[in-house]
């Protein structure tokens, strides 16, 4: 009797062997392990669809953050140029050749506008 309960546990061994075949035919998904499991399967799952979720949200971030310092360098050279154009402008050599060629009769004042006494 027990070389009978032997053999159908040899036979019932070989019976739960899971092969290629049975993978690729969704076979292996009916067996007892995988029903048992089922809520962990699909509690990984969401975890790996939230996972590979937040990492392209991420990754959307960084490529706007890095579109937006580009942006900022961008605007400060701009800022910088017209800064350094305002400054030769109105610097006073050039406004004192501006108005020498309009025919006025304005002059650099020589003397201080205050007097500093101790």
């Amino acid at each position: 009797m027990e070389k009978e309960e032997e053999k159908t546990n040899k036979a019932g061994k070989k019976k739960k062997r899971t092969s290629f075949k049975s993978i690729l035919g969704g076979d292996i998904l009916a067996t007892d392990f995988f029903r048992r499991q089922t809520r962990l399967i699909v509690l990984i799952m969401v975890f790996v669809i939230f996972y590979i979720h937040n990492r392209y949200a991420s990754q959307q971030q960084q490529i706007e953050i890095d579109r937006l310092k580009q942006e900022l360098i961008d605007i400060k050279y701009d800022a910088l140029t017209r800064s350094s154009e305002l400054m030769e402008k109105s610097r006073q050599s050039r406004i004192e050749e501006y108005i020498s060629t309009k025919e006025s009769d304005l002059q650099t004042s020589t003397h201080p506008p205050y007097l500093i006494e101790n």
